[in-house]
């Protein structure tokens, strides 16, 4: 299977206008159905019929072979999928997400392993989110890169509203026809799409969106905004410019940077009108084109003003000074990010004390630090790394001499059991000096 799977990842790259006529016959193999089995995590919450991968498998080949058998000849229907709510900070639902029941999620992967291929040699450059290879950090660094070398004067910030809810389920088939020919691995990807939601007991049809904890629905969305907007930017955007025009997208957050005012005015004031062609809709209050780069600040003294600053993938960038007081793209994080991921670090150890032991409690607490730390500790962003660490210790702290009426640690013991666990440090863990030359990358 796999290498079927690298033959048409090579047809796709040497004939860029090819559409795939036949390619269902991947999605029913059952090579390639057990290695999605083997692929999908045990431990994630199961759908409405409350099976999982243990059960499933159980009688593996046997349901493998039944699952392929009903796919084959078009007799698959997939469940509808369990509504599920994770936490949110200032919303009192939290964010939704979409449950798919795990003989689902077997066939979105299978379908994602197939399609993936296709499209990976086509999305543009300037896409980055749910891509092998291409990070949040990837992102970052060549955004900052491109603002400290290129000639960038101005950066219009802007953001879809609910877009994971709004997808037209037309406009994705059209697009998807684009590539695909094969009519029933778009007849399955529509049942897919108008499955259905199940909350509170009623089931709900699906006419719009494609829903956040499917297995496809970061592919499905890079492929929807690939013609929406990364095309729309790179074929008639940049080409009309008469400056240097830059585009950056990681899944439905994008921002683009210009070299002169007017252009990157037009780009925002035409913005709307082309998501509302594909039935999306942009926050207006969160939509502005904002001065940044190495003239900024001097623009922002003449008017008496701070200069502006921009919050791209949870960090805010800032008109910075070198210690030879040269221009240098500066990022922290963003003052709502900070806030919401200790609310959350204090819910969890709030929660935990009752469930954990002390020991298992610090391990656990460990991980979460050292995955904020991971993401975060970038460049010039140490002073709020330092300040999340010192927040984060004394609320471990707090809760850990909650677990009873008896005091569990004195400052002291809880030191020791902090050196005992490994307790992680807020050292810069990500290089993104926007000085650095593309050689050293």
């Amino acid at each position: 299977m796999g290498t079927d799977l690298t033959r048409i990842r090579e047809r796709a790259l040497k004939q860029p206008d090819l559409v795939f006529t036949s390619l269902y016959h991947h999605v029913t193999d059952l090579d390639n159905l057990r290695a999605c089995y083997d692929a999908l995590d045990g431990d994630k919450a199961v759908g409405v019929d409350g099976v999982t991968k243990k059960q499933y498998g159980k009688n593996l080949e046997e349901n493998l072979q039944n699952l392929s058998d009903r796919l084959k000849r078009m007799g698959y229907r997939p469940q509808p999928r369990r509504r599920s709510y994770i936490p949110k900070p200032g919303s009192e639902k939290g964010r939704p997400l979409g449950i798919s029941c795990f003989e689902d999620k077997l066939v979105e992967l299978a379908l994602k392993r197939v399609l993936e291929p296709i499209y990976e040699e086509i999305f543009e450059d300037s896409s980055y989110g749910y891509r092998p290879g291409r990070s949040q950090h990837s992102c970052l660094d060549k955004l900052g890169r491109t603002i400290q070398q290129k000639r960038v004067s101005h950066v219009v910030e802007s953001d879809i509203r609910g877009f994971f809810d709004e997808v037209s389920h037309k406009w994705m088939l059209k697009f998807l026809k684009q590539r695909i020919g094969d009519p029933r691995i778009l007849r399955l990807i529509s049942r897919m799409l108008k499955g259905g939601i199940v909350e509170y007991g009623l089931v709900r049809a699906s006419e719009k969106g494609t829903p956040q904890g499917c297995i496809l629905s970061p592919l499905l969305s890079n492929i929807y905004l690939h013609y929406v907007l990364d095309l729309w930017f790179s074929r008639r955007i940049k080409r009309q410019c008469r400056g240097e025009a830059y585009y950056f997208r990681f899944a439905d957050d994008f921002l683009a940077c210009f070299q002169y005012k007017e252009e990157a005015e037009l780009f925002r004031d035409r913005l709307n009108d082309r998501l509302e062609g594909f039935g999306l809709e942009v926050a207006e209050e969160k939509t502005r084109c904002i001065d940044f780069g190495r003239f900024a600040r001097a623009k922002a003294r003449r008017r008496g003003e701070k200069p502006k600053e921009f919050t791209f993938l949870g960090f805010t960038h800032y008109c910075g000074k070198t210690k030879k007081r040269y221009f240098k793209v500066k990022r922290r994080t963003n003052r709502k990010k900070f806030a919401n991921s200790l609310w959350e670090f204090s819910r969890w150890a709030r929660k935990s004390r009752t469930v954990l032991r002390k020991g298992e409690m610090l391990r656990q607490a460990k991980i979460r630090l050292s995955g904020h730390l991971n993401y975060y500790a970038i460049t010039d962003n140490s002073r709020m790394c330092v300040t999340y660490c010192y927040y984060a210790t004394r609320i471990l702290f707090k809760w850990l001499n909650r677990k009873s009426q008896r005091r569990s640690y004195t400052w002291a013991g809880y030191n020791q059991a902090l050196k005992w666990v490994g307790w992680p440090s807020a050292n810069i863990r990500k290089d993104l000096n926007p000085h650095r030359s593309l050689k050293a990358i």
